[in-house]
């Protein structure tokens, strides 16, 4: 846990970029009939909500793969069919290759799912690709039990508030919302406002050190 939060401390160096890193399902959801629209009020009839009908159809299950860099406010979603551990290399070296292709390292903040280790880029690709995309990581993990501690959590529920929270039926439409949210979240720079430091952990979380008696 100190270790985390003592990356969030870290001040920002464009060589060492500070990555949050995670990722959750996404059911898709196909409406049985046509919603019905909001109506306005006029001054014979009042106005009504938009309405839909409880019935729906299941369209199956996506992954989405949601990384974060807090000091610059910057975030992205790649939706994937899987989620493998193919699936997070390639996110991986997207991140790597694509997004910060000048970084030295890589700080990577992970929680403990069994894809989220570098033996999964060996599964992707050839030992030499694998090696050189594993020695630009710095991987830190949260706890056992304490993901919340990975800011990515928070940037995928805020997702989910904004932008899942009406039925969506395919991959497509699913990509085309997500894109709109992470653009307007990027452009104007909107943060998670991070306070929680190892002094707080110390205080807050006291019955989880060890007792030391004098």
């Amino acid at each position: 846990m100190e270790d985390v939060l003592d990356v969030y401390t870290c001040p920002y160096d464009p060589k060492r970029p500070q990555i949050c890193f995670d990722e959750r399902p996404v059911q898709l959801l196909a409406d049985v009939r046509e919603p019905l629209p909001a109506r306005p009020s006029t001054d014979h009839q009042l106005g009504t909500p938009a309405r839909e009908n409880y019935e729906y159809e299941r369209k199956g299950t996506v992954n989405l793969f949601l990384w974060y860099e807090p000091l610059q406010s910057k975030r992205h979603v790649e939706v994937t069919e899987h989620r493998r551990r193919d699936d997070w290399a390639h996110c991986i070296k997207d991140l790597v290759d694509v997004h910060y292709p000048d970084a030295e390292k890589i700080v990577l903040v992970l929680d403990n799912l069994n894809i989220h280790s570098p033996a999964s880029l060996y599964v992707a690709f050839e030992p030499k690709e694998a090696k050189r995309l594993a020695d630009k990581l710095e991987i830190h993990r949260t706890p056992k039990h304490g993901s919340w501690l990975n800011a990515a959590e928070i940037e995928l529920a805020i997702l989910s508030s904004q932008c899942l929270d009406r039925r969506i039926p395919d991959s497509e439409t699913l990509k085309r919302e997500i894109t709109a949210w992470e653009e307007t979240r990027n452009q104007t720079a909107t943060r998670v406002n991070w306070r929680f430091t190892t002094e707080n952990a110390r205080i807050k979380l006291k019955h989880l050190y060890p007792s030391h008696q004098p």
